[in-house]
């Protein structure tokens, strides 16, 4: 379906208010599902008795979902609309989160984690994908702030989460607050979800699905900016407390200084964007990301490291928002397929991220481990000289 006969259809323009609340509440709900599972992490692990590698093997069911439905999500999405997908990976990952609070066998979890991993990768995708054609439409930056509501919902999540289970609100009990908020929202936003999934179709004899050398760079950038922030979330606490003498019960703060920080940057995002431009914000991203690990592992104390860290969050706070926008102009591919080739790819570098980081370490040190990352964001500093804007 075309963007003007959707408009005679609905008499809603794609860039209208009424899409950007819809776009925004769904980034919303699908971040506080993930912060709600996060707050669940430690009682399915006192129901299934796990180990810390059987915990880890769980986590990555999660994961390997995720991957799974996104490596398909942009046929999908083509085929049935931003819409319709939407609704289902909401659908499909809120029958999930009660059994993720109940299932006290391993498998039965691995296996609803699973599925529950499939809802959130298929949901990321279309989402961006609307929020792109939302943002093409308006003709003005928008998705920093749409992705900025998705760190709010995690947040959320978490946090709201854990205060229902302080205040002796079962696992279970938890869960049908969050699906009712998630629902409530989602029915809410059904009028400004996009029932199409791109602008336009390549035209007659053009292939479909051929990335160039652009959309290849922006996924390799996007790769190595999830891969940072894997790094901060999984070795971020080992390095303070093993190589910088911060309490192990603080082991936390280090993705939490850079959870803050991204989440403040892209709240203002949009507009710095404007003012600077994507091509600026690319390069100063990538420097500070650069500036920030050479500051976690050059520098002594732990106070100066946690900095480091919130430098590094400030740095990749909008590159993968400018990435996914740049994504979405490539004509060689449709809309739908060139945001997802870079979100599925992008989210590799969370899933291997880490793991590469903790070989590298097993080689050598941390340090080491870091300083790679740290050299990694010059792709993003020097790819950001040969995108189109």
């Amino acid at each position: 379906m075309s963007l003007s006969s959707e408009i005679e259809r609905t008499g809603i323009h794609a860039g209208s208010p009424v899409r950007r609340v819809a776009t925004r509440a769904i980034f919303f709900v699908t971040g506080m599902a993930m912060g709600l599972w996060a707050a669940l992490v430690p009682y399915a692990r006192l129901r299934t008795h796990s180990e810390a590698g059987d915990l880890g093997l769980l986590l990555l069911c999660l994961g390997a979902g995720s991957l799974l439905s996104m490596l398909g999500s942009g046929r999908i999405i083509g085929k049935f609309g931003c819409r319709v997908v939407i609704v289902a990976a909401v659908i499909l990952y809120c029958l999930m989160l009660p059994l993720l609070a109940v299932f006290s066998d391993i498998w039965l979890l691995a296996l609803s984690l699973f599925i529950f991993g499939m809802g959130i990768g298929l949901a990321d995708v279309a989402v961006n994908v609307q929020g792109t054609l939302v943002e093409q439409a308006a003709d003005k930056p928008l998705m920093s702030g749409f992705h900025c509501l998705w760190s709010v919902g995690g947040i959320a999540g978490a946090g709201g989460g854990a205060l229902l289970l302080s205040a002796g609100i079962t696992p279970l009990g938890s869960t049908f607050f969050a699906v009712v908020l998630v629902v409530a929202l989602t029915a809410y936003s059904w009028r400004g979800m996009l029932p199409f999934g791109a602008h336009e179709e390549p035209a007659e004899g053009q292939p479909k699905a051929r990335p160039n050398f652009r959309l290849i760079l922006m996924a390799v950038m996007a790769m190595i900016c999830f891969m940072a922030e894997g790094a901060v979330l999984d070795w971020g606490g080992v390095f303070l407390t093993q190589d910088r003498g911060l309490a192990l019960e603080h082991a936390g703060w280090g993705f939490a200084v850079f959870a803050v920080a991204m989440s403040l940057m892209r709240l203002t995002g949009d507009a710095i964007v404007s003012a600077l431009g994507r091509k600026r914000i690319l390069i100063i991203g990538g420097i500070l990301g650069i500036a920030g690990y050479l500051m976690v592992v050059l520098l002594p104390g732990w106070i100066l490291p946690l900095c480091g860290f919130a430098l590094v969050g400030i740095g990749a706070a909008n590159i993968v928002p400018v990435l996914i926008t740049l994504a979405g102009q490539e004509k060689v591919m449709p809309v739908n397929m060139a945001v997802a080739m870079v979100a599925t790819l992008g989210y590799l570098g969370v899933l291997g991220g880490p793991a590469l980081i903790g070989f590298i370490a097993h080689l050598s040190s941390l340090y080491v481990a870091f300083s790679a990352v740290a050299a990694a964001f010059l792709v993003i500093t020097f790819g950001a000289y040969k995108l189109k804007y």
